[in-house]
């Protein structure tokens, strides 16, 4: 039986490991990701390696990531009582996970909560809704451009990762808080 469940999985269940240490592995371009690459980031739970910043009445956005060069970012919504974030298209992909509460789209049958992984493609027109009495909160990670439309599909205003950028340096400069760098890929 062994035999025959190790031939099915490829021969391993998991990769190898075994030593609590870090291992140096060879590297052709060493050098090179040294020079150019930046390491990992970390961004902690306290407010003030990123705060809460406002955005419209009912919601805030905590920013994690900011990457230029590929036109993305990561932050958790949150949306604090039942309300609506307006009808938006995006033109890039978006990965997203409930973390509190639900949330749902007024133009599909399912709702997200805790723990569930949703994906929205480039193209489609959705309207973010939650009808919890405490809000949901989710993290978001998108690319590419969310284009914002009122209640009669009227052009509004493009968020992209500049405008994110700037949600978050004006709320810091605003507020006297540090700008974190951690942030900035």
């Amino acid at each position: 039986m062994a035999t025959q469940e190790k031939s099915q999985l490829g021969g391993i269940k998991a990769p190898p490991s075994g030593a609590f240490k870090i291992v140096e592995v060879p590297e052709a371009h060493k050098n090179m990701i040294d020079q150019y690459c930046i390491p990992g980031t970390y961004v902690g739970r306290s407010e003030e390696e990123s705060p809460w910043v406002p955005f419209g009445d009912n919601a805030a956005i905590r920013h994690l990531a900011f990457d230029v060069r590929n036109n993305v970012y990561a932050n958790i919504l949150w949306i604090k009582s039942p309300g609506v974030i307006g009808t938006h298209k995006h033109r890039g992909m978006v990965w997203a996970i409930g973390m509190e509460g639900t949330f749902r789209y007024l133009e599909y049958d399912w709702v997200c909560g805790p723990g569930e992984f949703i994906t929205e493609f480039p193209g489609h027109a959705h309207t973010l809704v939650t009808d919890e009495p405490n809000g949901m909160k989710a993290f978001f990670w998108m690319q590419g451009a969310n284009e914002f439309y009122d209640e009669n599909g009227n052009f509004v205003e493009t968020l992209d990762v500049w405008w994110f950028m700037n949600h978050y340096e004006t709320y810091c400069k605003e507020n006297g808080l540090e700008i974190n760098r951690q942030l900035y890929l």
